[in-house]
């Protein structure tokens, strides 16, 4: 019997090789013909690395070349009518990053991870067409190299659910449309081999499911599962508990259910069900979503309450989610700290604890081989040095959070703008940037060079000052109002910031998938979070001494650091953001003592790591918002707080947002028209708003009339005096070829717009 499995796999490659092949790709630097074998090299290395640590079920079809929900569209032949006319290479690039005559299609946060996917549009009058090409070749890829790999697939309610209808109707209408192209897919798939096994993921199982979804899963898998009896089907959900699907699916005819038990500990309660329906039990109990070496011994014990519930030979071990969630391998962090670098697992090692575990609770300790022994011991060593190590522990920081006095900002909103208004003199549809200019390969270049110490401080300074004087330059040119330095010096959001606070470490090559070829590296917090000095007064008065309009602050905010952070197990969510809002107030201090007027504390994950289940939401918003006042709750009245958000779903949460009381927010909108904007209006929303006017995640550059359009439907929502007006997100990954287009056109709408007011 098989024992083991991993329900996908990273593919951005482990030097981050596919990021690098798409981007010279869409800069015109290389053939569709060198993706392809790129794409097809990454794919023989991390089938063969699976293969090697011992797992037994190894997928193929978890690869891609921008997003499997796209590619999920792709096969359907879900293809928004736009891009109909294009060429099969032109079409699939089009959908996710736009082009010329045609914006993206829409992105959005795969549940509550940092990954971004595609979301498909749909309409009634869709004809859906089988595309089984790319599934098909993938199985005979690994095939002929020796390999029998699963076939993952995202299964048609999760598809559904997640994908918008264009024509306003209801995506599940659409179930019985697309229900026979799986079908037709399994056919073609059951001609591939005497047995094979589909892995069809169904995430949406662990949301609070409505009656008239969960009435789609039995007819749904009763059709699937019966297209052949050479394919055995695993329904797979992750992130939380899907209790009220699994009850469900054991009334179906498939051979295995894939559960998460780090993120869905109440998946437990289904045990009992499972065993009475005779299904296997893919068990997931390595963690896909974290970097912490797994505590083998703790997790053998749990597995062992599992099979106090379920035949242990019903029983197949696991990752709890895909492993895309995680960095790729620790082969290549040669300047870690050694001790900090052995408590951690990424996803190559966690292939060995995968297969090390399964050998733990399925085989005799004494049988094991000697390398198996040690590996354990070593692993138990690495757990217990972990657990009681003294760089983890900070008396003083303790202390300060326990005696926090202060957790908000004095004065209400409407007090406040007022002070504002009459100090900061800007105009209504102020114009401004979300913070970063584009990162250039010479200040890439610089910055690497200062971490290597081949180039000084004073160069390095030097030459982060001439971009920050390049990026002030064009702005006053451009004639936007409310300036930003451009941050220059900066790696990333996040990482940024913890590279200058006590508790945090950080990877070499710890890169993780975002979207497409865009990977971020998030720090690690391991231990108590202090800030020893200011992180970003210097930078930010200099930019300010160089201009005599106003320089935004910019930092960002407590729960994102967290959300985008690998964060340590030891100690609560909440608890750790306490320590980074402490940190980040004492920085705004500084930041208005050194003259700064306007900061803006970016929650761009704030949304990111809402809570699946409605049930958990109203602490998670609790702590939330309460760190993010005490992280500005030492500006004064007269210096205006911005806070920043990213592709979210507000309706839910504008009251939450509401409550977060900053002056200013900006929200990205650009992709999805005012749907988002009217909620705020709806609501009576008081504060300022910054909707995007245009989409910088696609390379497009739009004109003035089509921004002019855009800022006068932005008007039939809310008036010029709350409106600020500026791109839908930061311009760190843009061109400046592209940038200084599209916000010299952003100014000059804004003129036009405000001669005809």
């Amino acid at each position: 019997m098989s024992k083991n499995y991993v329900v996908g796999f990273p593919r951005i490659g482990e030097q981050r090789e596919l990021k690098k092949v798409l981007e010279l790709f869409w800069a015109k630097q290389c053939s569709f013909t060198e993706v392809e074998k790129v794409a097809s090299s990454l794919k023989v290395r991390h089938w063969n690395y699976q293969k090697e640590a011992g797992i037994e079920y190894i997928s193929s079809n978890d690869f891609s070349l921008y997003d499997n929900m796209l590619d999920t569209a792709v096969m359907l032949g879900a293809i928004p009518k736009r891009f109909e006319t294009l060429n099969d290479e032109e079409l699939y690039f089009s959908m996710a990053r736009g082009n010329k005559d045609a914006v993206a299609m829409e992105m959005t946060k795969w549940f509550n991870t940092n990954y971004h996917y595609i979301v498909p549009e749909l309409s009634l009058s869709d004809n859906y067409q089988l595309n089984a090409a790319k599934i098909l070749s993938e199985y005979k890829e690994a095939k002929a190299l020796g390999i029998k790999t699963k076939i993952n697939l995202i299964g048609p309610i999760t598809f559904l659910g997640l994908s918008k209808r264009v024509d306003r109707g209801e995506s599940y209408e659409l179930f019985f449309k697309i229900l026979p192209i799986y079908e037709a897919l399994l056919a073609k798939i059951a001609k591939l081999d005497e047995k094979i096994t589909v892995q069809i993921d169904e995430p949406i199982f662990v949301q609070d499911v409505e009656p008239k979804v969960l009435s789609l899963i039995k007819p749904c898998y009763d059709t699937l599962a019966k297209v052949s009896d050479n394919i055995k089907i695993v329904v797979t959900s992750y992130f939380e508990h899907s209790n009220e699907a699994t009850k469900v699916l054991v009334h179906t005819p498939i051979w295995a259910i894939g559960l998460d038990f780090l993120y869905g500990e109440k998946n437990f309660e289904s045990l009992e069900l499972i065993e009475k329906s005779g299904k296997k039990l893919v068990a997931g109990v390595v963690d896909g979503r974290n970097i912490w070496k797994n505590d083998l011994k703790q997790t053998a014990g749990f597995l062992e309450k599992i099979a106090s519930k379920i035949d242990k030979e019903h029983i197949i071990i696991s990752s709890s989610c895909s492993l895309l969630h995680s960095p790729f391998t620790l082969r290549y962090e040669e300047k870690m700290d050694e001790e900090i670098q052995n408590w951690l697992s990424y996803a190559v090692e966690k292939l060995s604890e995968i297969s090390l575990l399964s050998k733990l609770f399925f085989d005799e300790f004494d049988s094991l081989r000697d390398e198996d022994k040690k590996a354990y011991e070593e692993n138990l060593s690495a757990n217990f040095e972990r657990k009681n190590s003294k760089r983890i522990h900070n008396p003083k920081v303790q202390t300060r959070v326990q005696n926090i006095s202060k957790f908000q900002r004095d004065g209400v909103y409407e007090e406040r703008i007022k002070i504002q208004k009459e100090i900061l003199a800007y105009e209504d549809l102020a114009t401004t940037t979300i913070g970063s200019f584009p990162q250039t390969p010479e200040v890439r270049k610089a910055r690497a060079a200062y971490k290597k110490s081949e180039i000084s401080k004073d160069v390095y300074d030097q030459e982060m000052k001439a971009y920050i004087d390049d990026c002030v330059r064009f702005q006053e040119e451009c004639g936007i109002e409310i300036l930003v330095h451009g941050e220059p010096e900066r790696n990333d959001m996040v990482e940024y910031f913890g590279e200058q606070l006590d508790g945090y470490g950080f990877s070499q090559n710890g890169w993780v998938q975002s979207y497409g070829s865009r990977c971020v590296k998030p720090p690690f917090i391991y231990g108590d979070i202090s800030r020893p000095k200011a992180m970003t007064v210097d930078w930010i008065s200099y930019a300010q001494s160089k201009t005599q309009k106003i320089m935004k602050g910019m930092l960002t905010g407590p729960v994102t650091i967290l959300n985008w952070s690998f964060v340590r197990d030891d100690k609560s969510r909440e608890e750790v953001t306490k320590q980074i809002a402490i940190a980040l107030s004492d920085e705004i201090d500084d930041l208005q003592n050194a003259g700064i007027k306007i900061i803006q504390v970016d929650e761009a994950a704030f949304k990111e790591g809402y809570p699946l289940r409605v049930e958990n939401i109203a602490l998670y918003e609790k702590w939330a918002v309460e760190n993010f006042r005490l992280s500005v709750s030492t500006a004064r009245k007269e210096t205006q707080i911005h806070t920043h958000m990213c592709y979210s779903e507000f309706n839910d949460i504008i009251k939450t947002i509401e409550a977060m009381d900053a002056d200013v927010i900006s929200i990205e909108t650009a992709r999805s028209g005012n749907e988002l904007l009217k909620i705020f209006k709806e609501v009576g929303y008081k504060q300022e708003v910054g909707p995007g006017i245009y989409d910088i995640h696609s390379p497009r550059i739009p004109s003035v009339e089509e921004m002019v359009e855009q800022i006068r439907h932005l008007l039939e929502v809310l008036p010029k005096e709350q409106l600020w007006i500026n791109p839908d997100c930061g311009l760190k990954t843009r061109k400046w070829d592209e940038v200084k287009p599209s916000l010299e056109n952003m100014v000059k709408a804004v003129e036009i717009v405000r001669g005809d007011l």
